[in-house]
C-alpha cells in the first residue's frame, strides 16, 4: 500500500479517480487520455455502429444521437505569423501543380502552389506550421521521401479573425460556441470510433486549447497499451511472448510515469513517438494483447518510484548511460549495459555430407542437386562426372514420377515412348506430366513465342509453344541457354530444371527459427510452434550469408537463428541457417545491427545549417565518446562559427540511425572532402531496454522479469492495480 501511495502521489488527480461512466459508456480504470491531433480544423469522426454527441458545459447536452459520421470545422488560435516549408520551384504553374499533386500522395499535410513574383517562378510549399520547431520536425518526414532540398519560410498573417466552430451532423449544420467541449460516445460497448482511417477503443473528446482544436482519445490504460506495444515492437518480427511482455511492462511504466505531460492541452500523452507510438485498434495483435493481459498492472520500480522506462530498437551491442544521450543527471538504473547473455548456450552441428561444386554454363548448381537429394528424388551421388554426363530418358521419367508423387500429383497413366532427352522432348514430357496443356493453350501468346524462339523456326508448333511456356515461367532462363535444339540434357541440367518446376508448384521448404539441439534431435520453431525432428546423419548443412550460399561441415549456433529446412520421413535432410551477422550480441538479428550510410559534403552542410547557422561547412569531428563508444560530443566547424553538438541531437543533425558510428572521408583531386561514409551500429537512442536484444534473450529462455532487470539495473517489478 505504501508503494502504491508513493507511485500515485505524483500522478494527476484524474488518473484512477475519473468517473468510469461517460453518459452510460463504461471505461475501466485506470484511464488515460491520448492526444490524436492538435490545431485541427477539418475533422471527420466515424463510428462502427453509431455514436452519441454531447455538448459539455456545466452539464451534458445531447446534440446528436446514433449517428455514423460527423464533420467538424473548427476554431484556430489567432496568430500573427506562421511557418511553411519551401520544397521545390517550377517555371510554370502547371508543372508546379503536377509536382504538388505527387507530393500530396506521400504526406499528410497541406501542399500548395504560390507564385513568387520576384523571381517569376512558382513555389511548392508545405504548411502551415505554428512554430519554426514544428516545421523543422516535419522536415524529417520530407527527408524520408527523399525531399532534402527544403527551406523554412516565415510568413505574416494579416487576417487574424478566428473561425467559428461548427459541426455537420446528418446533413444539418450546427454552429457552436468556440469554448464548447464535445464528447463522442459509442452507442454500445462493442462499438468503436474512427479518425483518419484508424479505429480506437473508448471515447473521443474535442476541446479548444491555446493551440487550436484538440482531439483526445479517453480509454482504459491497458486498452491503450494494446495499440502501443505492437506499434513500438512488432509481434510479427519479434514473436517471443516474454519479449512482448517486457515491452509491455516498460510501456506501461513509461505511460504512467509521464501522465500529464500535455495537461495544458487536455491530455496525458500524444500518439507519436514523442510519447509512445499509438495506432489504436488497427495495430492490435493477439500475441501483444496476451502480453498486456498477462502483465496487467505491472510496472518497474527503482527505490519505490516509477522509472523512466526508456527503450531503443537496436543498441548495437551495448546501451549507453542516459546522461550521455539525453543530458541531465545520471540515473543508476539507466547505465551502459552489454547486450550479451552471461551464460550463452551454444550448439555445434556437424555433417560430412556436401555436394561437390558443379557448374552449368558457369552457374553453380550444387544447391539444386542437394535440394533434390534431400527430397529423395535423385540418388545421393557426390560425383561431378555423374552429373556432367547426359541424362537418359528413363532417368528423367523416374525423377519426374518421384516429384509428382511428392507434390501429390500422381499421374495414373504416364508412360511416354522412350526418346532422346533433348529440350523439345523434355518440354513435351514436363507439360504432359504436370498437366499444363491448358496453361500452354491459354497463357502463351503467339507473338511471345515468335519473340522467344525466333531462332528455332524448324520446331513443330506444339514444341515451340511448350518451350515458350517454360521460358515464360523461368524454368529455362533464355533461348541462348538451349543452344542446339538437338543437344541432350545433362543430369545437372535435368536437376536444375526439375528443382525450378517443383518450386513453381510449391515451396517445400519449412521456414522458422533454430531453438536447440540434443544428440540427434533438433528443435525448430515453425509458425510459433516448437517442433522436434531427427537430424539425418547425412544432413546437408548450408550457411546463407546475405544470399551467398555455401555448404559447411560445421554450424556453430546460439539459438534464435532464422532457418529453413527440408524434411522427409520425420528427418531433417537439409538445414539452411540464414545469418547476416557472425556476432554473438543479443541484437545480432536486427537489420540495423550494422549499417553504412554515405552522404555528400554539400548534403551534410545543408542539413547542418537547418539546425545551426555555421555557414560553409569546414569539418565534422567526434570529440568525445561514451562507454558504449557512441559519439556524445561532435564538433562542427563552419565559416561563420562552430558548435559542439551533444547527445541525441547528433543523430538528428547528421540524419543518422544512431550515434554509434565512425567516419570515413572521400576527397577530390584538389584534396577537398566530397563524401563522408558513416559506418555504425544500432538504431535509436541507445538507452534502456534494447528491444531486439530482449527478443534475443527471450529466444534463449529468459523471462520478461530477467530481461527487464538486465537492461534496467537494480529495479523491481511490482503490480499496482
Amino acid at each position: 500500500m505504501i508503494i502504491v501511495f508513493i507511485i500515485f502521489w505524483s500522478i494527476p488527480v484524474e488518473f484512477g479517480h475519473e468517473r468510469t461512466f461517460f453518459q452510460g459508456f463504461l471505461i475501466q480504470k485506470p484511464i488515460v487520455r491520448i492526444g490524436l491531433g492538435v490545431n485541427l480544423s477539418n475533422i471527420k469522426i466515424r463510428s462502427s455502429s453509431g455514436m452519441k454527441i454531447y455538448e459539455v458545459k456545466s452539464n451534458y447536452k445531447l446534440i446528436a444521437d446514433d449517428v455514423v459520421e460527423v464533420h467538424i470545422r473548427g476554431h484556430k488560435e489567432k496568430l500573427s505569423e506562421k511557418f511553411v516549408i519551401l520544397i521545390a520551384h517550377a517555371k510554370e504553374r502547371k508543372e508546379a501543380e503536377i509536382k504538388a499533386q505527387d507530393i500530396r500522395t506521400k504526406i499528410e499535410n497541406k501542399v500548395y502552389v504560390a507564385e513568387d513574383k520576384a523571381s517569376g517562378t512558382f513555389q511548392i510549399k508545405v504548411g502551415d506550421f505554428l512554430t519554426r520547431g514544428d516545421a523543422l520536425e516535419f522536415i524529417k518526414t520530407l527527408n524520408q521521401i527523399e525531399m532534402k532540398d527544403t527551406w523554412i519560410l516565415r510568413e505574416e498573417i494579416t487576417e487574424k479573425t478566428a473561425k467559428p466552430l461548427w459541426i455537420l451532423v446528418n446533413d444539418e449544420l450546427k454552429s457552436l460556441n468556440e469554448q464548447t467541449v464535445l464528447y463522442f460516445i459509442p452507442s454500445n460497448a462493442q462499438s468503436f470510433l474512427s479518425f483518419k482511417g484508424r479505429n480506437y477503443r473508448g471515447i473521443f473528446v474535442l476541446r479548444g486549447s491555446n493551440k487550436g482544436l484538440v482531439l483526445v482519445n479517453i480509454l482504459n490504460l491497458d486498452d491503450y497499451l494494446k495499440g502501443v506495444v505492437p506499434s513500438e515492437f512488432s509481434p510479427y518480427s519479434y514473436h517471443e511472448l516474454e519479449a512482448q511482455k517486457a515491452q509491455t511492462v516498460a510501456a506501461r511504466t513509461y505511460a504512467i510515469k509521464n501522465l500529464g505531460t500535455y495537461k495544458e492541452l487536455g491530455y496525458d500523452l500524444c500518439d507519436t513517438p514523442k510519447s509512445q507510438f499509438y495506432r489504436g485498434m488497427n495495430a492490435e495483435n493477439s500475441l501483444s494483447s496476451e502480453a498486456v493481459e498477462r502483465t496487467k498492472g505491472e510496472v518497474i520500480l527503482h527505490r519505490g518510484r516509477l522509472i523512466n522506462a526508456l527503450y531503443t530498437s537496436t543498441c548495437g551491442g551495448m546501451t549507453e548511460n542516459v546522461e550521455n544521450v539525453f543530458g541531465g543527471r545520471s540515473l543508476s538504473y539507466l547505465r551502459s549495459t552489454e547486450c550479451f547473455c552471461q551464460e550463452q548456450k551454444e550448439w555445434p552441428l556437424e555433417s560430412k555430407n556436401f555436394v561437390l561444386p558443379i557448374k552449368v554454363r558457369g552457374m553453380e548448381v550444387s544447391q539444386e542437386i542437394a535440394y533434390l537429394i534431400s527430397l529423395k528424388i535423385i540418388p545421393p551421388e557426390n560425383n561431378t562426372v555423374f552429373f556432367r554426363e547426359e541424362a537418359s530418358f528413363k532417368e528423367a521419367i523416374e525423377w519426374i514420377q518421384k516429384a509428382l508423387a511428392l507434390l501429390g500429383k500422381k499421374k495414373e497413366v504416364f508412360a511416354p515412348e522412350n526418346t532422346d532427352l533433348n529440350f523439345a522432348n523434355f518440354s513435351r514430357l514436363i507439360i504432359d506430366a504436370f498437366g499444363w496443356q491448358e496453361r500452354v493453350k491459354n497463357l502463351v501468346l503467339e507473338k511471345e513465342v515468335d519473340y522467344l524462339l525466333n531462332d528455332f523456326t524448324e520446331l513443330k508448333e506444339e514444341d515451340r509453344n511448350n518451350m515458350a511456356y517454360l521460358l515464360l515461367e523461368g524454368i529455362f532462363s533464355s533461348s541462348e541457354e538451349i543452344g542446339d535444339i538437338e543437344r541432350r540434357l545433362t543430369r545437372a541440367e535435368l536437376a536444375v530444371y526439375l528443382t525450378k518446376i517443383i518450386l513453381n508448384c510449391r515451396d517445400l521448404f519449412h521456414h522458422g527459427v533454430f531453438k536447440g539441439f540434443d544428440k540427434d534431435e533438433i528443435e525448430l520453431e515453425e509458425e510459433l510452434q516448437k517442433k522436434q525432428f531427427t537430424l539425418s546423419p547425412d544432413v546437408f548443412l548450408v550457411r546463407n550469408n546475405d544470399e551467398r550460399y555455401s555448404f559447411t561441415s560445421h554450424l556453430h549456433l546460439l539459438g534464435g537463428e532464422r532457418a529453413r529446412w527440408l524434411e522427409r520421413d520425420g528427418e531433417v535432410q537439409l538445414l539452411e541457417i540464414v545469418s547476416s551477422s557472425n556476432s554473438n550480441t543479443l541484437d545480432r538479428n536486427s537489420l540495423f545491427h550494422r549499417w553504412q550510410i554515405r552522404k555528400s559534403w554539400e548534403e551534410l552542410a545543408k542539413r547542418i545549417n537547418q539546425y545551426y547557422p555555421v555557414g560553409e561547412l569546414i569539418d565534422i569531428i567526434p570529440q568525445k565518446r561514451g562507454i558504449s563508444k557512441r559519439v556524445v560530443e561532435l564538433l562542427i566547424k563552419g565559416s561563420e562559427g562552430q558548435v559542439v553538438v551533444t547527445g541525441l541531437k547528433i543523430r538528428y543533425v547528421l540524419g543518422l540511425r544512431e550515434t554509434l558510428f565512425v567516419i570515413d572521408r572521400e576527397y577530390d583531386e584538389e584534396g577537398r572532402v566530397t563524401y563522408l561514409t558513416f559506418s555504425g551500429r544500432g538504431w535509436g537512442h541507445g538507452v534502456g531496454l534494447c528491444q531486439v536484444g530482449s527478443f534475443g534473450m527471450a529466444q534463449t529462455g529468459a523471462d520478461y522479469s530477467q530481461i527487464l532487470k538486465k537492461y534496467y539495473q537494480g529495479v523491481k517489478i511490482e503490480k499496482i492495480y
